[in-house]
């Protein structure tokens, strides 16, 4: 409480408030009379309102500890109140979250702070009864106990070629991740023989999760993105009669502000439709293997299956404003760099959209950029020092925060690690020729972090991480800069988001 205190001091007069009408300073003070009905005043001698100012200037990172300090400020500190005043403050902060899956197949979510560099344990998914509707014939009780995702596509899709009882010894698998107005969502997924339609949402703000509204139908390994502030699901797979797995042409999406969804036209897989025979009509099946929300518009990767095969068609472009799909540039579907099979990997930065093409060989990669004026990805970094885990489900990702560019990835001592590319004017139309890799280390701690509760994760020490980045580093006009890294045992990625609240 002291260091709050000092912080008025810093401040000095009253003035220093002024960027909040006085309209809003009395709204608010109508607001927070609540803490001064039944509690004292969050700091003596100052008007709530002003404390809460003061309060809105502290790093979230600092939150979790000053909960303790009184009742009314852990009221304050979960308040909506609070954080709509760190909007109008300009003071919100990205943070990344990361979900992971350790060796018994849960999945647990932690939470970097990228400023402190202090990582912070999220509470787990609670356990919760899904039950399917008589009709589809499967047991009428299943349980999630936030189980991982382990299970790769290639082998739920397997079920189109006759494995129909393969998902009958399965644990939980193929949920979608998303995040959209300060909040993640987890959705669907398939618990043993049961397509899912249950979403959950947590709320960095009360720390909690809770169930929201179900999607239309079950589905698991679906591809989400955030688009006008609404949260869009489209595609994956599901359970048909008799136990096959079918690929899913629908979409949906979420609007935060309601709490429910409404129907988007389904994806036509136009190219999918010209097949020449009735075969490998029957045979090749779609599916959507990536989506990226790029200028405006949700742009969707597809691919036909036929095991053990993906074949690339492209994909289809939604127009929000003309409600509707148009087939996907040529260039742009056709060279959307593939993670793994069925899987391709983006995300946007700045505006941009970046994928990760992995290399052949181990510690290699490249980033490419698309240019959307000519059609084509661009190499924009030559070499990304990431490993190749062949055995795991997502051996790195992309993020962006902070407007740049991040690969979260394992480094040589098994230790998660998030880097960030410094790109030189963004892009170049080849890969770079010539520069160096600057291993940099973030900021020191800040003055909170002595008193930081039990479940926020201390920094491990980087002493000799990425020594063999150097030698990649002589192709490249990047500086890679060291984030954070922390050591998580065995635990494999299998997603991230990022909240700016």
């Amino acid at each position: 409480m002291g260091a709050v205190l000092s912080l008025a001091g810093k401040w000095g007069s009253s003035s220093e408030y002024s960027e909040v009408p006085q309209n809003e300073t009395f709204k608010r003070q109508r607001m927070s009379s609540g803490f001064n009905d039944e509690n004292p005043r969050l700091i003596s001698s100052l008007p709530d309102e002003i404390s809460m100012q003061i309060l809105a200037r502290v790093p979230r990172i600092c939150y979790l500890s000053m909960k303790s300090v009184s009742r009314s400020w852990n009221i304050a500190m979960t308040s909506r109140e609070l954080f709509n005043l760190r909007k109008e403050l300009g003071t919100t902060e990205e943070w990344l979250y990361i979900l992971t899956k350790v060796d018994d197949d849960k999945l647990l979510w932690y939470a970097l702070d990228p400023l402190s560099r202090k990582w912070q344990a999220l509470p787990p998914i609670p356990n919760f009864a899904y039950e399917e509707e008589s009709k589809n014939g499967f047991s009428s009780n299943r349980m999630w106990n936030v189980f991982g995702s382990s299970i790769k596509i290639a082998d739920i899709i397997r079920g189109w070629l006759g494995r129909k009882d393969g998902l009958d010894r399965t644990p939980f698998c193929g949920c979608a991740i998303g995040a959209v107005d300060g909040c993640l969502y987890v959705l669907g997924g398939f618990s043993r023989s049961s397509a899912m339609k249950c979403v959950w949402r947590f709320d960095p703000v009360l720390n909690v999760w809770s169930e929201v509204s179900s999607m239309s139908i079950g589905r698991a390994y679906c591809k989400t993105a955030i688009l006008n502030n609404k949260l869009y699901v489209v595609g994956g797979v599901s359970r048909g009669l008799g136990g096959a797995i079918t690929p899913l042409q629908s979409a949906e999406m979420f609007d935060p502000h309601t709490g429910g969804w409404l129907q988007v036209p389904s994806m036509p897989f136009s190219r999918a439709e010209v097949l020449p025979t009735a075969f490998l009509a029957d045979m090749l099946k779609p599916i959507a293997t990536g989506m990226a929300s790029y200028r405006g518009r949700l742009c969707v990767a597809q691919s036909l299956y036929s095991w053990p095969f993906f074949v690339d068609i492209g994909g289809e472009i939604y127009d929000p404003e003309m409600d509707s799909w148009v087939e996907m540039p040529i260039g742009m579907g056709e060279g959307w760099p593939a993670r793994q099979a069925g899987t391709k990997l983006s995300v946007v930065v700045d505006g941009e959209l970046y994928a990760l093409d992995p290399s052949s060989s181990l510690d290699s990669g490249k980033i490419k950029m698309y240019d959307h004026q000519e059609d084509a990805w661009k190499v924009v970094v030559g070499k990304v020092p990431i490993r190749d885990f062949t055995d795991s489900e997502s051996p790195y990702l992309l993020a962006g925060f902070l407007g740049k560019l991040h690969v979260i990835t394992k480094d040589a001592n098994h230790e998660i690690a998030v880097l960030q590319a410094g790109l030189h004017d963004q892009v170049s139309s080849s890969p770079s020729t010539s520069s160096s890799l600057e291993r940099t280390v973030g900021a020191s701690s800040t003055a909170c972090d002595s008193s930081m509760p039990s479940d926020v994760l201390p920094m491990t020490t980087v002493e000799s991480a990425y020594q063999q980045c150097d030698s990649m580093a002589q192709a490249e006009t990047v500086d890679w800069k060291l984030i954070a890294t922390r050591n998580f045992g065995s635990a494999e990625l299998v997603s991230c988001q990022v909240l700016d609240i």
